[in-house]
């Protein structure tokens, strides 16, 4: 991972807070909450945005549908994970996050996807073209609490 430089202080803290809360709210009103300028908000979210601080995106609660899936599957390598491996299975379809890890695992990953047919695609087809795994363990979730996920293409 590459050394980063961008530092947040409180007021960038509190815009993110109140971004969370309601990420379609205006500049204007986060400014006010603030005392600070809506242009003060504004160009430290684009900066904090450039420098992959934060990122404002659409969620879904990923149990809403009856036939979706959510699981995170643990991972293991026959060599330690490096980018180039995490990057590929990050291009998969549902994959939310490839996270390199201590533990069991080398890597835990967390998908989203449609339909038990596509969680089967992924752990079947799609990681079989990944050289060097050697095992995975999958864990579905049945209930989950403040869990929000990425609908894929």
């Amino acid at each position: 991972m590459s050394e980063r430089n961008f530092q947040t202080d409180h007021i960038d803290r509190a815009i993110i807070k109140a971004l969370q809360k309601n990420g379609r709210e205006s500049y204007k009103n986060i400014a006010k909450e603030l005392d600070v300028s809506d242009g003060t908000v504004r160009l430290r979210v684009e900066k904090m945005i450039k420098n992959d601080y934060l990122k404002i995106s659409a969620s879904v609660d990923p149990l809403y549908f009856e036939n979706c899936i959510m699981a995170q599957i643990g991972i293991n390598l026959e060599a330690p994970a490096n980018k180039e491996v995490m990057e590929q299975i990050s291009r998969f379809k549902g994959v939310q996050s490839v996270n390199n890890v201590t533990g069991r695992y080398d890597l835990v990953i967390e998908v989203f996807v449609d339909s038990r047919k596509e969680l089967r695609q992924f752990l079947v087809e799609d990681l079989a073209t990944i050289s060097g795994v050697s095992g995975t363990e999958s864990f579905v979730f049945l209930e989950t609490i403040n869990k929000w996920a990425e609908i894929s293409d």
